[in-house]
């Protein structure tokens, strides 16, 4: 086992507070409407959002890999717009990683926008490194799912304010 991470920062046009309660408070029902070839379904299956909460992401067949996974919240601070979350079952867990961990947290910009910083650590089952192209490929289906509720927001100027 290798433990390693990744992480980048991305900025958005939109105020931290309307992609806090977009990405974070309201991804379970969100994410499945602005992107159903991708994922079919979001569940909270016990909990209510706050630390502890376990939910479950159900894909489409358009992901290859798996099928679903199911994550548990670890922190979340409404003021600081952080959230960190575990996943626990599913996804690459078992396949490539022995765990995996994600920390977004969405900053004010000085241009009325956003800078999110979205890290990840995990622990891989083989003993080497993901590859650049397998980093890649971990943060770019987040980082799409991001894009997807920016393109939302700014298209719909009173969601979420």
């Amino acid at each position: 086992m290798v433990a390693g991470s990744v992480s980048n920062e991305i900025k958005y046009p939109i105020a931290p507070g309307r992609l806090w309660k977009a990405i974070v408070k309201d991804s379970h029902n969100l994410m499945p409407k602005l992107l159903p070839d991708i994922i079919s379904s979001m569940v909270i299956l016990q909990g209510d959002g706050g630390v502890g909460t376990i939910r479950q992401s159900n894909f489409s067949p358009a992901i290859k890999e798996f099928s679903h996974w199911k994550d548990r919240v670890d922190a979340v601070d409404d003021q600081k717009h952080v959230f960190k979350y575990s996943v626990i079952e599913g996804g690459l867990i078992g396949k490539k990683v022995k765990s995996t961990s994600f920390e977004l947290e969405f900053n004010a910009a000085t241009d009325g926008g956003s800078v999110c910083m979205l890290s990840g650590e995990y622990e891989t089952i083989e003993d080497r490194l993901p590859t650049e192209e397998e980093t890649k490929e971990m943060l770019g289906g987040m980082i799409g799912m991001f894009k997807a509720v920016e393109g939302y927001l700014l298209a719909n100027p009173d969601a979420y304010v």
